[in-house]
Formats: structure tokens, C-alpha cells, sequence
């Protein structure tokens, strides 16, 4: 998982694409863990989702100045 937002804008679209999906599959495990008591620190919950808006941010300001190129 890229850590720093400037590691995350070195990213292209679909490497973006792809460390979103994975961040999404560990907020799953997160929440199982949690759900079934095995998770002791419950803060990287709130870690992953808040990676996952800011994903989401950098796909959309992408896809933006994509469709603003496109023009």
C-alpha cells in the first residue's frame, strides 16, 4: 500500500485503479477482524478509509482532466 499522497500522484490511472481495490479488500478483513474480536488496533479502520477517499479523489481528478482534455 502506497503510503504518502506524492507516492499516490506518481501513480497512473490503472495503478490507482489497482491499489484501490486492494485497500478496499483490506478494509473487508479489517471489519471481519474486528467483527470476530481479532483486531486489537480498531484506528486502522478508519486509516484504510480514509485512503480509499482519498483514491477515490485522485481517480477522479484524473478522469476530469482527462474529459477536460478530450475537449
Amino acid at each position: 500500500m502506497a503510503t504518502s499522497i506524492t507516492e499516490l500522484r506518481e501513480l497512473d490511472l490503472a495503478g490507482l485503479v489497482e491499489e484501490l481495490r486492494a485497500t478496499k479488500q483490506e478494509s473487508l478483513n479489517l471489519r471481519f477482524r474486528n467483527a470476530t474480536g481479532q483486531l486489537e488496533n480498531v484506528a486502522e479502520i478508519r486509516k484504510v478509509r480514509r485512503h480509499i477517499a482519498r483514491l477515490n479523489t485522485l481517480i477522479r481528478q484524473r478522469e476530469i482532466a482527462l474529459a477536460e482534455a478530450g475537449k
